[in-house]
């Protein structure tokens, strides 16, 4: 009992880092149908940018700040420079798939070239714990965990609330018809891949801020998780990311009171094999249809 609470808050820290990731890959996906691959390491190269400014006596919040500005440039170029000609070219989804596992390739060893194979940390503010409900969060934890709030809230408002955000759930549904009715797609695409981008960078900074050392292949083996996480929930389906990081955190978090915390990766990977097999379509449409039967 004594490990509950701990665990909780293990498990709201690793769904905040994860529902940044998870809805940066799923707004990609939503809006251009491109199951992006080298969007971990986006987030690496994100990161250590990040550290590359933190290394030099600035703070690690400005860092995260270039970083996300680095993250959006960066994946609106990979856009516009690499998936959209194979896209005019007439290169299919499975076709996509592979020109993204090259550009991860790509873009790990680009890092490793100019950082090396070690092991790197944040000179980042520790603070003292804070005790909130009962559960133990140091300073950089509830950062995470504000961060995180902070971004969905600001991600809801954008889908709901906006014009750009209107035009973008009309794209995910049907980019032919939302072109047809006047939605300059082109640009909202553009836009997607920014605010996608954004995510990536801000995400892959809280993953190594939370981790003891971080190198190159972080990020890397996060990206089983991101994708469960976007499966679980509905891929394209924004709010669906949301609701399958915080239950991969959870369950994720919680499988180590009973297993080795190295396996926490399986984990991921076993409930998105499950999914695929049982609810393809994501637990979030389910709930929908289960609502739309008792109407």
């Amino acid at each position: 009992m004594s490990l509950i609470l701990p665990t909780i808050g293990f498990s709201l820290i690793s769904a905040s880092i994860l529902a940044l990731a998870a809805v940066g890959f799923t707004l990609q996906f939503g809006v251009t149908n491109i199951l992006n691959l080298a969007f971990a390491e986006v987030m690496t190269s994100s990161a250590f940018v990040a550290y590359w400014v933190n290394s030099r006596g600035i703070s690690i919040w400005i860092g995260m700040l270039v970083a996300g500005l680095f993250g959006a440039i960066l994946s609106l170029l990979i856009n516009r420079w690499l998936y959209r000609p194979f896209i005019r070219s007439g290169t299919r989804l499975f076709g996509l798939i592979i020109v993204s596992m090259g550009l991860a390739l790509i873009i790990q060893n680009g890092v490793l070239a100019i950082t090396g194979p070690g092991f790197f940390t944040y000179d980042q503010p520790h603070g003292l714990a804070f005790d909130v409900a009962g559960i133990r969060f140091t300073y950089t934890e509830l950062a995470i965990l504000l961060i995180a709030v902070v971004a969905m809230a600001a991600v809801h408002l954008l889908l709901t609330r906006t014009r750009l955000g209107k035009a973008m759930r009309a794209c995910s549904a049907d980019s032919a018809l939302a072109r047809c009715s006047g939605v300059p797609t082109a640009r909202v695409v553009d836009i997607a891949w920014l605010l996608s981008g954004a995510l990536a960078g801000i995400a892959g900074v809280t993953l190594f801020m939370n981790t003891t050392a971080f190198s190159v292949t972080t990020s890397g083996d996060f990206l089983v998780v991101i994708i469960a996480a976007a499966i679980l929930g509905g891929v394209g389906d924004a709010y669906g990311a949301m609701l399958g990081a915080l239950i991969i955190g959870f369950a994720t978090e919680f499988s180590a009171l009973f297993l080795n915390s190295a396996y926490k990766t399986a984990i991921a990977f076993v409930i998105l094999v499950v999914v695929l097999l049982i609810r393809p379509q994501g637990v979030r449409a389910a709930f929908a249809a289960a609502r739309e039967v008792q109407t």
